[in-house]
């Protein structure tokens, strides 16, 4: 599995979370992995 893949559903784990805090940071890390995953 490539290391954006994996950060990409690290991110949809912590967006799923319910924790407030979480929930920015999750998509903040699905964003920057998609950038990524599309600059490639």
């Amino acid at each position: 599995m490539r290391t954006e893949t994996m950060a990409f559903l690290v991110g949809a784990l912590l967006f799923v979370t319910p924790v407030p805090g979480t929930f920015v940071l999750g998509f903040a890390v699905m964003a920057c992995s998609a950038a990524v995953w599309a600059l490639r």
